[in-house]
């Protein structure tokens, strides 16, 4: 079984944030009703609330309705925990009810992967782990990587006819984001013209595209990947996605970086779940018009314990990272300029695959 990962990411003012200000966003975005949604809690009922439950069962805080009794707009007892859930494991004040900050951080375009599989969060927020000032990387379930005898891996660029961006400037994109996380560990990678060479195939596709995950238009869900050893890797070609040039000055409203978003796709394609941590690459949202592409402490740790480590490793150290953050992010910490992932997504919605 391999587990399916759609990504779309948010990031903090240095990178992947927390959330998105209050008001409603200036830019198209499947999720913005949840804006009328703020205020509401236990009790209520309220035109929207099945909404906002279809959008946790998608990202595994919720199970999914039977297909005779779909979702309502009553806000109940397992609504109320779902959401608690959901808070805890971006850092949000755990109430269970709908607070401006959580339907802020609800409303960010972020990775398809789910953040819960099977009843068990893959952001450690709400274990030991965090409690304790550990690591805050996690897994998919049994913590499938690839093979000890496959740290060679090929990818191709399989599916480009739905968007615009050469493919020469695309396999310079994605030449470096393979390089951000062959330079943490013992693994490297290499492009191939030939998909039944590749190991993983990457493409950009629109709406339904046949894997079960259709998706969604501009902003809301960027990307999704699989876990290993499946080797799928999926953006939503209706995205403003910007390669080879500085997102941050780009005149489209939600524009996102592609280099960005195929990091964090990466990270669940060699096995990583969600992070905790608002800086790491997988975390699972990211503003527009935001570059981040540079593996935090949580990302490497997370990576070298399923790899193992490159004697010739040089950590980037949290000024440098910053600094690249700064000087080439610049408006994409607007509070009009939020871009999901994961990705997820660099992704992240996670649904499991035969």
């Amino acid at each position: 079984m391999a587990f399916a990962v759609a990504v779309a990411v948010a990031l903090p003012a240095s990178a992947f944030p927390s959330g998105l200000p209050p008001g409603a966003p200036s830019f198209p975005n499947p999720w913005a009703a949840f804006q009328n949604l703020s205020g509401c809690h236990m009790g209520e009922e309220r035109q929207g609330l099945a909404g906002l439950k279809d959008y946790l069962s998608h990202f595994g805080y919720l199970p999914p309705p039977p297909s005779s009794s779909p979702f309502s707009d009553a806000f109940d007892q397992d609504l109320e925990a779902a959401i608690a859930t959901y808070q805890r494991n971006f850092g949000l004040n755990a109430t269970g009810a709908l607070d401006p900050s959580t339907v802020s951080q609800m409303v960010a375009p972020r990775c398809g992967v789910a953040d819960v599989i099977n009843g068990t969060s893959t952001m450690a927020r709400s274990s030991s782990a965090d409690n304790h000032g550990r690591h805050l990387y996690a897994y998919f379930p049994g913590e499938p990587t690839w093979p000890p005898f496959r740290r060679d891996l090929r990818y191709a660029i399989t599916a480009t006819s739905e968007t615009s961006i050469d493919r020469s400037t695309l396999s310079d994109v994605f030449a470096r984001a393979f390089s951000r996380w062959a330079a943490a560990t013992n693994l490297r990678f290499a492009e191939t013209a030939s998909e039944s060479d590749a190991d993983i195939t990457i493409g950009f596709y629109a709406g339904s595209h046949g894997d079960g995950e259709p998706f969604d238009g501009p902003l809301g869900t960027l990307a999704h990947a699989f876990s290993p050893t499946d080797g799928r890797f999926h953006l939503d070609a209706a995205e403003a996605w910007v390669a080879g040039s500085d997102v941050s000055r780009s005149s489209t409203t939600g524009a996102v970086d592609l280099e960005s978003v195929a990091v964090h796709e990466i990270g669940h394609l060699l096995g990583l779940g969600h992070s905790s941590v608002p800086d790491a690459i997988m975390y699972p949202t990211i503003r527009t018009g935001t570059r981040k592409v540079e593996l935090e402490a949580d990302d490497v740790q997370g990576i070298q314990s399923l790899y193992g480590s490159n004697p010739n490793f040089t950590p980037t150290s949290p000024a440098t990272s910053s600094r690249e953050m700064d000087s080439s992010a610049g408006a994409g910490c607007q509070p009009d300029r939020v871009f999901v992932v994961v990705v997820a997504a660099v992704g992240l919605l996670l649904v499991t695959v035969p």
